[in-house]
């Protein structure tokens, strides 16, 4: 049976609407793509060519209101890079039955992650953020490029607790998923795993997702949106597995 294109660019616009402002957006449109007969190789890899697109134009929003330190960003940048092409790499040498098991317990994860991140405040140090310890942004790198949700989770908690504000953290957080997704879609175009038709459909509506959730952020950031990111992407594992299973 053929995609349901349009479902996909929904799927898209919903998935970076709520990561955007939450982090962790995979963890909604990877099952989704799963669940709509999307191959795992190619799922990830539109997830990457997608959120390359939306990722840089919503940083790209943020830098030029001035709310993010893009020269901290761009010292991570080398970091996220290594790891991006490692993960993409060792993604592409996984057979699709391996790699699906793997994507599963690792979705598993990510959405503890998100609920776990959740219950942890923004750390305040009277405006000025605390240092970063870089080699971390391998790890993180290396896990988007392998997969993907949680990513975003996992860069957001980092720039929080180290005291930058909820639009800068975002901002940072964007580029260095740019980063990342950029380079393991390299990857993963080099392997044949892409397909034009499903990326560009999920990628409208991931750049329409991401202008729309930065233009609402400050509206929008007393909201609970790891809660309702990890609600979404709870019930899609649980739906999959059940349809695995069944």
């Amino acid at each position: 049976m053929e995609t349901p294109y349009y479902y996909l660019t929904l799927i898209g616009f919903i998935a970076t609407f709520i990561g955007t402002l939450g982090g962790g957006g995979g963890l909604i449109n990877l099952p989704s793509m799963l669940l709509l007969g999307v191959p795992i190789h190619t799922a990830i890899a539109s997830n990457k060519f997608s959120n390359s697109f939306s990722s840089f134009t919503s940083f790209y929003t943020i830098w030029k209101k001035k709310q993010v330190n893009v020269k901290l960003g761009l010292s991570i940048v080398p970091f996220t890079i290594i790891g991006g092409i490692s993960g993409a790499l060792l993604a592409s040498f996984l057979t699709e039955e391996i790699l699906l098991k793997v994507a599963l317990g690792l979705l598993v994860i990510a959405t503890f992650l998100n609920i776990v991140k959740s219950k942890i405040k923004r750390n305040e140090n009277n405006g000025t953020p605390s240092p970063l310890f870089y080699p971390t942004y391998i790890g993180i790198g290396a896990f988007d490029g392998l997969f993907g949700p949680g990513q975003a989770t996992l860069l957001m908690h980092s720039f929080l607790t180290a005291g930058h504000s909820f639009l800068s953290s975002i901002g940072l957080t964007r580029l260095q998923t740019f980063a990342s997704c950029f380079v393991s879609f390299i990857v993963y175009f080099s392997m044949g795993y892409f397909d034009w038709k499903v990326g560009v459909a999920l990628g409208l509506g991931s750049l329409l997702g991401a202008q729309t959730a930065i233009k609402l952020a400050n509206r929008l950031a007393f909201l609970p949106w790891q809660k309702i990111l990890s609600a979404f992407s709870i019930f899609l594992i649980v739906y999959l597995l059940l349809k695995i299973i069944v």
